[in-house]
């Protein structure tokens, strides 16, 4: 699953190198691949003020985690020289070299378990609690979905590959306006097949995520192994096909803001930037759940380990730190921190500060078996038709 930024300017970091420190080849270095918008400038300058040694950094921020993931690919295997072309399309600092060119990349846990699978990454820590010393700071949520075994998947006894640093949801988001004078306004997924609305929707355009919904309304769990055994699950997806105007991962803000769509299906780091800026627009968290999505920091394969690498994640994991990350990109945090309603604009309190009750009914989207995801794709495909 891929998740894009919405018009480029909310972003807290340009697409241009940021570089602190300055020095030598011999001067101990860190560098980061990150998601642009997802760590604030004045977060990294603030880790090269506490540090004690004289160090440089550079954090390098790219357009899609997508982007991330097809470079980690491209460090551990070369491209066939067929496939350069389409390659440096998707990838605007492609390398020519095998070896790394960072420290730590960022990478949503969605993508982690292909990661692990294809030997991208290496664990961040071999025993939980080993190196990392703000690991305890997380909720176990977090650590269990970072602790897998070699092939990807969810194992207490497994290692630790990747360090949540924030974290968001799927959310219906819709235009105020059109939505009074029809005299409701959406609080759950069973919303998306109201009279009033056919034609009026876009969604997601990922089995996981629109097959997730439905699932969820049903009662269901986003990680059903077995599509077959859900009674109605294709007639309420056919029902709902019905409503969808259009599926999109990528272009679904700006129909809802020319008003072309009424609602809209999307990711939180998409949506939020946006509403204080359309306040035509507003967004709500199911009550039944939804699906959760989180930023990790992966070190790639190949590269030593280095104090520095778990001293920017630990730095990461600070309350203050993760405050800032929070507010200042729009986004929650893995950790347990002080935001105070003050701090946070007000269209955006209801989405930031995270209902107990329905988070605890919120899954991420686990690794499914690959004949279930055949199921999916499938299914999707035919109801699409």
């Amino acid at each position: 699953m891929d998740r894009r930024s919405f018009l480029l300017s909310t972003s807290t970091l340009a697409l241009s190198q940021l570089l602190f420190g300055c020095g030598g080849n011999n001067q101990t270095q860190l560098k980061v691949q990150l998601l642009k918008g997802s760590i604030p400038g004045q977060v990294v300058n603030q880790f090269h003020k506490s540090l004690q040694q004289q160090v440089q950094l550079k954090f390098a921020p790219v357009e899609q985690i997508q982007d991330l993931f097809q470079q980690l690919q491209n460090w551990q295997q070369k491209p066939k020289a067929t496939d350069e072309q389409g390659w440096s399309r998707f990838i605007p600092f492609r390398q020519d070299q095998k070896t790394a060119d960072a420290d730590l990349v960022t990478l949503g846990d969605y993508w982690l378990k292909a990661a692990i699978e294809q030997k991208l990454i290496q664990p961040l820590q071999e025993v939980e609690g080993n190196q990392l010393k703000q690991w305890s700071a997380l909720e176990q949520r977090w650590k269990q979905l970072v602790t897998r075994n070699d092939e990807g998947n969810l194992d207490a006894q497994g290692k630790v590959w990747g360090a949540p640093y924030r974290w968001g949801s799927t959310v219906i988001v819709y235009n105020r306006d059109k939505l009074r004078k029809l005299g409701w306004t959406p609080k759950d997924w069973s919303d998306l097949w109201r009279d009033g609305v056919q034609q009026r929707i876009s969604l997601l355009n990922q089995p996981r995520e629109v097959i997730g919904l439905v699932l969820k309304k049903l009662g269901k769990s986003y990680n059903t192994d077995n599509l077959d055994q859900v009674p109605d699950l294709e007639k309420e997806l056919q029902t709902l096909n019905q409503q969808v105007k259009f599926y999109s991962s990528n272009n679904y803000l700006e129909p809802l803001i020319m008003e072309d769509t009424w609602l809209a299906v999307g990711w939180s780091s998409d949506v939020l930037p946006v509403l204080g800026r359309y306040p035509q627009l507003a967004a709500v968290i199911p009550q039944s759940g939804t699906a959760i999505w989180a930023d990790l920091w992966v070190r790639p394969a190949g590269v030593t380990k280095g104090t520095l690498s778990d001293q920017w994640i630990d730095f990461c994991w600070q309350p203050s730190t993760a405050k800032q990350i929070s507010v200042l990109t729009k986004s929650n945090s893995p950790i347990s921190t002080n935001i105070a309603a003050s701090d946070i604009q007000e269209s955006l309190r209801s989405l930031l500060q995270s209902d107990s009750e329905v988070f605890d009914k919120s899954e991420f989207l686990l690794p499914l078996p690959p004949s279930t995801i055949k199921q999916y794709e499938s299914l999707f495909a035919k109801i699409k038709v």
